[in-house]
C-alpha cells in the first residue's frame, strides 16, 4: 500500500525527512524552515552539509531498515536530495509515510537505458545510443556511434563513469577502465548550447515550470548558469513544454530537473533527467520568486506550489574546491570579502570543512537588472576567485566593480 495521497496537506510544525545529507539537503533545510518546519536527514555521514542545519540527523546507510523506521516514525513526509538512494528504501518508507519523488520515478533516473526509453516513450528525441554490458554488444557496436561518450549506466554523475571513445579499439578499453559494467555508448553530437528546466508538481498534478536554464560544463561539472537561456521565447515554451509532459508522464510528485541539448538545427533532444532539485537552478534562490528548494518543500507538504516567475535575470557560478588553492597547490583562503563588494553577487556556502579539488564548495549567483549586466558582474566575481572564466561569459570585461553605483541595481 502506498501511502500517499494527492489532497492532504501537511501544517507547519511538523517533522520533514530527507534521504541524503548534502549541499541540496541543507538548501531543502533552510527552504523547509523557512516555512516553520522541522527538518531531520538520513545521511551516512555524521558531518555532511544537511546535518549540520537539521534539527535533527540518524547517521545510517540509506538501507538501514531501523533508520527508515525512525524516520518514517518521526516524519509526516520524506524526499530525497540525490538519486541514488536504494528506491527499495523509498518503498519501505511510503509504506507509511508520502515519499516525494516517488521510489518508481527515481528508479527510471538511476539507469541511464531505463531513462531513455522512458523519455523515447513519452514521444521526445534523444542522443543515437546503444547498450553495452556484454562483449557481444562491444563487437556490435555501431561505428556510426563514434566518436562517442561510453557512460556507466547507474551511479554516474558530474562526469564520473563517463569516457570519451573515437573508435571501437578505444570503446574496448574504456569499457575495460569501467570495470566492464553495463554502460551506455552515446554519440557526440555537436550542440549549440545546453539547456536545463526545473519543474515542480504536486501530488494533486498541480504543475509549476521555471523559466529556461542556459548551462555550461567543464570537465564534467556545471561551470555556469545563465537564467534566462539566450535562446527564442518559442523555442523556451517547447523546451518547458518537453519538461512538463515528462513529469506528468512519470506522474511525479517533487522538483524534476530535466536536462537537454539543443543541436544547431534548433532539435531538442534531452540528455537525462534528476528526480531532484539541481545545481543549475540555484540561481532561483535569488533570482525567482519562489525558489526550487521553495518548491520541493511545498510538493512534499502537499501546499499550494509557488510562484516561478524571475524577478530579474541571473548567472550561477559554481564554486570548486579548485579555488582554495594557488598554483603551486598551497591551500589560501578565497577572496570572498572582494566578491561581496561586487553589485549583485550572492554568496552562497555549503559549509563543507574541507576543500578538495573538483569538489563543490559552495555558488555565486549575480543578478543584474539585464542578463548583460548580470554576465559582466559574473565575470568580474570569476576574475576576483582566480576562476577560468566559463566560455559563456567570454568576451565580457573582467573589470572589478567597486561597489561604489557603477553598475545599476538588479
Amino acid at each position: 500500500m502506498n501511502s500517499d495521497t494527492k489532497s492532504a496537506s501537511i501544517a507547519p510544525g511538523n517533522w520533514l525527512g530527507v534521504m541524503g545529507g548534502g549541499q541540496l539537503g541543507r538548501m531543502f533545510c533552510h527552504a523547509a524552515q523557512s516555512l516553520g518546519y522541522r527538518v531531520c536527514v538520513l545521511d551516512p555521514s555524521a558531518d555532511g552539509p544537511a546535518g549540520a542545519v537539521a534539527e535533527r540527523q540518524i547517521v545510517a546507510d540509506y538501507d538501514n531498515a531501523a533508520a527508515l523506521g525512525e524516520l518514517s516514525g518521526l516524519c509526516a513526509a520524506i524526499t530525497t536530495e540525490f538519486e541514488n538512494v536504494p528506491s527499495a528504501s523509498l518503498e519501505q518508507l511510503a509504506a507509511v509515510r508520502p515519499v516525494r519523488p516517488g521510489a518508481a520515478a527515481v528508479a527510471i533516473a538511476q539507469d541511464r537505458l531505463r531513462e531513455k526509453a522512458f523519455i523515447r516513450s513519452c514521444g521526445v528525441p534523444v542522443a543515437p545510443h546503444a547498450p553495452i554490458s556484454s562483449t557481444a554488444e562491444l563487437a556490435a557496436a555501431d561505428p556510426a556511434l563514434f566518436p562517442g561518450i561510453l557512460k556507466t549506466a547507474r551511479l554516474g554523475y558530474d562526469g564520473k563513469g563517463q569516457l570519451p571513445v573515437a573508435d571501437a579499439r578505444e570503446l574496448v578499453a574504456a569499457w575495460r577502465e569501467l570495470k566492464s559494467v553495463p554502460c551506455v555508448l552515446e554519440k557526440r553530437l555537436p550542440l549549440r548550447r545546453e539547456l536545463s528546466v526545473l519543474v515542480a508538481r504536486g501530488a494533486d498534478g498541480a504543475t509549476a515550470i521555471f523559466p529556461v536554464n542556459e548551462n555550461e560544463h567543464r570537465h564534467g561539472i556545471l561551470a555556469a548558469t545563465l537564467l534566462p537561456a539566450r535562446i527564442a521565447p518559442h523555442q523556451a515554451e517547447r523546451a518547458r513544454a518537453i519538461a512538463g509532459a515528462i513529469a506528468s508522464r512519470l506522474d511525479y510528485a517533487g522538483v524534476l530537473c530535466v536536462e537537454m541539448f539543443e543541436l544547431h538545427d534548433g532539435e531538442l533532444l534531452v540528455n537525462e533527467i534528476a528526480p531532484r532539485p539541481h545545481n543549475s537552478g540555484h540561481a532561483t534562490i535569488d533570482a525567482c520568486v519562489t525558489s526550487q528548494f521553495g518548491q520541493q518543500v511545498r510538493a512534499l507538504a502537499g501546499l499550494p506550489l509557488g510562484d516561478c516567475s524571475l524577478l530579474c535575470p541571473a548567472v550561477m557560478l559554481n564554486l570548486l574546491g579548485d579555488i582554495w588553492f594557488d598554483d603551486a597547490g598551497r591551500e589560501r583562503p578565497p577572496a570572498f570579502e572582494q566578491v561581496l563588494t561586487i553589485p549583485g553577487a550572492c554568496l552562497h556556502l555549503y559549509g563543507k570543512d574541507q576543500a578538495r579539488r573538483g569538489r563543490k564548495m559552495g555558488h555565486v549567483t549575480v543578478l543584474g537588472a539585464t542578463l548583460e549586466l548580470a554576465m559582466t558582474r559574473a565575470a568580474a566575481v570569476a576574475n576576483v576567485l582566480g576562476m577560468e572564466l566559463p566560455a559563456t561569459l567570454a568576451g565580457v570585461p573582467p573589470a572589478v566593480a567597486d561597489g561604489s553605483g557603477s553598475f545599476a541595481s538588479p
